[in-house]
């Protein structure tokens, strides 16, 4: 059972709080730069596996390349993906592996999908109050950042493993 979602990110800052000493007002610098790049990421918040990638679009012919990466990473498995019912989820033109599933969320409620704190780690831990000089500086730490992710499956399972899945999933077995 997985749960997947994709973000943006770009070189469009997003202000975030950050400490500092009272009576302190601390600089932030912000850019208006619309260049974006893609994650896709699947966790299994069971057991803290996380498959992700970075491509350049959102839509249907990406979306199958990703769930193609997911299949072919778990070969042996029949995955049960749960997804958003974003355009390019639900329309025909998606190819879905043969040991997949989807299963779509209810419309317009993100705090069922836990890929989303997926997200929130990665823009508070590895992206607060930066300025990138191009694309390539974003997508490296985008890369940082979801490779330590996938390489700490205890940290994932703790931001995505909701107690209504864990428990289900055990009385289910």
């Amino acid at each position: 059972m997985m749960f997947q979602d994709e973000a943006r990110f770009g070189r469009i800052s997003d202000p975030r709080h950050c400490w500092a000493p009272k009576g302190i007002r601390p600089n932030v610098c912000a850019q208006m730069v619309r260049e974006y790049t893609y994650a896709y990421a699947a966790v299994s918040p069971l057991d803290g596996i996380m498959d992700s990638l970075i491509l350049p679009e959102v839509n249907a012919q990406m979306m199958s390349f990703f769930l193609a990466e997911v299949a072919s990473r778990h070969p042996e498995e029949f995955i049960l993906m749960f997804l958003d019912n974003a355009g390019w989820h639900i329309t025909k033109n998606l190819n879905v592996p043969d040991n997949m599933g989807l299963v779509w969320l209810p419309p317009y409620s993100p705090e069922c999908n836990p890929a989303e704190h997926i997200w929130e780690e990665v823009r508070e831990k590895y992206f607060p109050n930066l300025v990138f000089q191009n694309l390539d500086a974003v997508e490296d730490t985008l890369v940082y950042a979801l490779a330590s992710l996938e390489n700490n499956p205890k940290l994932v399972a703790s931001l995505t493993g909701f107690s209504w899945i864990v428990c289900n999933y055990m009385n289910a077995t």
